[in-house]
């Protein structure tokens, strides 16, 4: 004779293993949607990033006497620039850095300003540093350079913050972090470095 089969008693899934399965199948399915409308949002608006580059420079007054003290006059433009096509950018914690060699000689700062879509503002800045006395090293280079009749070199360095709402994405914050050298001819001619900021 076949035997026969017996059968145990049938287990029941616990409520909270199908509870527990519910959650996670709504939080996939929201991480998909919520991915799906970033996705769009991105493809949509295509965002860029906000800059700040220097744009033009000119050297035009150097005050060195024999104790190795500087002073300079200097022109210095600054381009605040907006690519994106539907989104404004703010700028805020503008803080930059004129130096000579190495010994930072003046602060260029700016107060918080908005740049409208796909378009850019200019700063201009008249710098009149005080005067600075230089270490021995950069005396000489500075004694070749004025006779000579011949560049100087300078920097700007510093950072400033952007911000800018990028349609179902929210606001984005960047910190932008500008480090650019500066070769003036002491002729008073003016130069174009085209050194933008990097973000961060």
């Amino acid at each position: 004779m076949p035997k026969q089969l017996v059968l145990g008693r049938q287990r029941r899934t616990n409520p909270f293993v199908w509870c527990f399965a519910i959650v996670c199948s709504i939080i996939a399915v929201s991480v998909i949607i919520v991915g799906v409308v970033v996705f769009s949002g991105y493809l949509a608006i295509r965002p860029k990033m906000p800059l700040l580059s220097l744009q033009t420079s000119r050297l035009d007054r150097v005050s060195y006497n024999q104790a190795g003290v500087l002073a300079v006059k200097m022109m210095i433009k600054i381009r605040a620039e907006n690519h994106n096509q539907k989104a404004h950018a703010s700028f805020y914690d503008t803080k930059l850095l004129l130096g000579y060699h190495g010994v930072n000689i003046a602060q260029l700062v700016a107060d918080p300003f908005d740049v409208m879509k796909n378009e850019s503002l200019e700063l201009n800045y008249v710098v009149e540093s005080l005067p600075v006395p230089l270490p021995p090293e950069e005396q000489y280079l500075t004694e070749q350079a004025l006779g000579r009749g011949k560049v100087m070199s300078f920097y700007v360095k510093g950072s400033s913050r952007t911000m800018w709402k990028v349609g179902p994405l929210g606001s984005v914050k960047f910190s932008l972090h500008m480090n650019c050298d500066l070769l003036l001819p002491v002729n008073g001619s003016v130069v174009n470095p085209h050194c933008s900021t990097k973000s961060h």
